[in-house]
């Protein structure tokens, strides 16, 4: 079969050229494009790397940040409820002043009304007395026909009341 003697110098020439195509390939493509492309690719590792390390440190700044603003609006916080309570234990203080001097206020208008209640009840008892006595002395005088003495017809009428 000639189809078969002819394959071995077909095949021959055409895996010489292939083995010069490949190894210009090889040498074009694996010496002049694949270190540029490693470099790129390990600059844009590089660069990750880094927006990382960035992107932790400032991770860590913004919980360090957020520490520092917690600690100083707790103090914040318990500044202003100091604040708060001084200012209830003055106004608590200020009030009870005034309740104070309000209750003495009262007590002595009390005091000043008993003082009055006592003075009209003891002029009014005193002409009370006064009238009893002198109508005593009537009633008996009309009565009995008899003049009674007007101190003891108030000592009568006296221990009438009082005793």
């Amino acid at each position: 079969m000639p189809q078969i003697a002819q394959l071995s110098a077909t095949y021959a020439s055409q895996i010489f050229w292939a083995l010069i195509f490949f190894g210009f390939v090889f040498f074009a493509i694996g010496r002049g494009m694949i270190p540029g492309v490693l470099a790129n690719v390990a600059s844009r590792d590089k660069q990750i790397a880094d927006d990382l390390a960035a992107a932790e440190a400032a991770r860590r700044a913004a919980e360090a940040d957020e520490a520092s603003w917690k600690d100083a609006s707790a103090k914040q916080r318990a500044q202003a409820q100091d604040l708060i309570a001084t200012a209830k234990a003055e106004a608590a203080k200020a009030t009870d002043a005034r309740l104070a001097q309000a209750g003495k206020a009262i007590e002595a208008r009390v005091a000043e009304a008993d003082a009055r209640i006592a003075s009209a009840r003891a002029g009014a008892l005193g002409e009370i007395e006064t009238v009893a006595s002198e109508a005593a002395s009537d009633i008996v005088a009309r009565l009995a026909g008899v003049t009674v003495d007007a101190g003891a017809a108030r000592a009568a009428v006296k221990e009438v009341l009082h005793g």
